[in-house]
């Protein structure tokens, strides 16, 4: 056996996870080749709620660790990648009407020394829980929690009359696909191998080294990829990549839940996201996307089969709908929404609880029963990837030497590379170099690609100079750059992955067919 044939690692599955662990393991000097049977974040990693957050929630399933972890990857992670992620304020609208969800710790604690509250979200803890959420990551870039007066100002002006009061305080927004192809593109250009498109068939261990067959799953052709480690991945198909492929006998799980999502016409006239609490103890976020729309959600069903693709329900789409609209001043209806997506989460099964009380932590697991080793991803959440990422090479290196210790913190992805707040002063130094562009066209290639911008535009000097035009102010310069680098193959790879140019007119079957001339 050629030893340099065999790779260290085969990452397996594309999503936030699997591409955050090829990419900080190459940076150590692992050699890793990383296999998705789709497109990268085709599934979970592409239908999140577009959040980097701690989740202030969780604070009442005592979720500590995992919140405090998340409140510090914050700024970490707004500092690596400012074009893709931007601090977000959030208005807490505060009414009687708030409770908590049953079955938290904290929902159960002052049920019984506190019977007078019959499970009302009082004000004052509120406060508490967002003075904790201030403090408890070391804030430096994102501003604390203030109290707005909602009878003045736009952010009570698109609610119902009687919400008078709100608290508003920080997380951020991130472009969560985007994200993905990031890391892969980083990934690559420090030594990975990235093969979409391509399905894990089976694999099976000779002294100590897997032989794992993928196959293409345009042409049918079938190759063997020797790794001295697996990483499983693969996110939703975690338990069934570890039993059926690799054949091991864990009895490790994930639960899987699905959260779905609307988008409507644009419902209010600030940039600001609302945080609105049910009368059901549960939350839902609305908030400002893609310019002209705002995202509503997410719900928390069970979710039966991983080969069963999730879609939000009518009875999911008039839950939010209802949701909303006991704030908003002026109801939104089923002929408001413009497009719906739904993920399923992949959480660690612990066993028992409702699916909003189910831990969005990760779990790690180590396995030697087939043979060879394979580390199996169980949960998680997209702020705590990096982090993920960090836990699962420690684990990593107790199979494999590793030539460096952690390096992620703090370094850059491609484009992200200027300071946290710098992007209006990109846009106007882009548009001064590109007189053609128009601030919205201008805003959107930084928003997306940073200071790799300029690399699509080159010498451009007009929008003949960059190919056909396909609508929405995307040109075959950008296609062609995001087939070159950023492994997109198809129509929807382009409009709903790299992009959500999918909600405008763009030709679509031209742009297939010009994918077609360049594939």
């Amino acid at each position: 056996m050629d030893n340099d044939d065999i790779r260290d690692l085969l990452v397996i599955g594309g999503g936030i996870n699997g591409c955050g662990i090829a990419r900080d393991a190459a940076g150590r000097g692992l050699t890793v080749t990383l296999v998705e049977m789709s497109d990268l974040a085709q599934a979970t990693s592409s239908a999140s709620t577009k959040l980097f957050h701690g989740g202030l929630r969780y604070l009442e399933y005592l979720e500590i660790r995992l919140v405090r972890e998340a409140l510090i990857e914050r700024e970490t992670l707004l500092r690596a990648m400012p074009h893709i992620s931007w601090p977000l304020r959030f208005v807490l609208p505060l009414h009687p009407g708030m409770r908590f969800e049953g079955d938290s710790p904290v929902a159960k604690l002052l049920g019984t020394v506190m019977p007078w509250l019959r499970g009302r979200r009082p004000d004052w803890l509120i406060r508490a829980g967002l003075l904790m959420y201030d403090t408890l990551g070391g804030r430096q870039i994102l501003p604390g929690t203030t109290t707005l007066d909602l009878t003045t100002g736009p952010e009570g002006a698109a609610l119902r009359t009687g919400i008078h009061k709100a608290f508003e305080y920080s997380d951020c927004w991130i472009e969560d696909s985007r994200l993905v192809a990031l890391n892969a593109r980083d990934a690559v250009q420090r030594g990975a191998q990235v093969l979409t498109r391509t399905r894990v068939t089976q694999a099976h261990a000779t002294d100590g080294i897997w032989a794992v067959t993928v196959e293409d799953a345009q042409t049918g052709n079938t190759r063997t990829i020797r790794a001295r480690m697996i990483v499983n991945a693969g996110g939703p198909w975690v338990g069934q990549i570890l039993r059926t492929r690799i054949g091991s006998n864990s009895a490790d799980d994930v639960r899987l839940v699905r959260g779905s999502h609307i988008v409507t016409r644009r419902l209010f006239d600030h940039d600001k996201c609302y945080f609105f609490q049910g009368a059901d103890g549960r939350i839902m976020f609305a908030i400002p996307y893609e310019t002209d729309f705002t995202l509503i959600g997410t719900t928390d069903q069970e979710h039966a089969d991983v080969d069963t693709p999730p879609v939000c329900t009518p009875a999911e789409q008039a839950y939010m709908l209802d949701f909303v609209n006991a704030y908003l001043r002026t109801p939104v209806t089923a002929d408001d929404v413009v497009w719906s997506y739904s993920g399923v989460r992949p959480l660690y099964d612990a066993g028992g609880g409702s699916a909003t009380a189910a831990t969005r932590d990760y779990t790690l697991k180590l396995d030697d029963s087939a043979g060879a080793p394979a580390l199996h991803v169980f949960g998680g959440k997209i702020t705590t990837y990096r982090r993920l990422a960090e836990g699962a090479l420690e684990k990593i290196g107790q199979r494999l030497p590793l030539r460096q210790g952690a390096w992620t913190a703090g370094v850059a992805l491609p484009g992200g590379d200027f300071p946290v707040g710098d992007v209006d002063r990109l846009i106007a130094d882009l548009r001064a170099d590109y007189p053609f562009l128009t601030d919205r066209w201008a805003r959107r290639l930084i928003r997306a690609y940073g200071t790799e911008a300029r690399l699509i535009l080159g010498t451009a000097t007009s929008p003949a100079d960059l190919g056909p035009d396909f609508g929405a102010t995307l040109t075959g310069a950008e296609v062609d750059w995001l087939m070159r680098h950023e492994f997109a193959r198809t129509a929807d790879d382009v409009l709903w992955r790299r992009s959500k140019l999918g909600l405008r007119q763009v030709d679509t079957a031209a742009l297939t067919r010009h994918m077609m001339t360049r594939a």
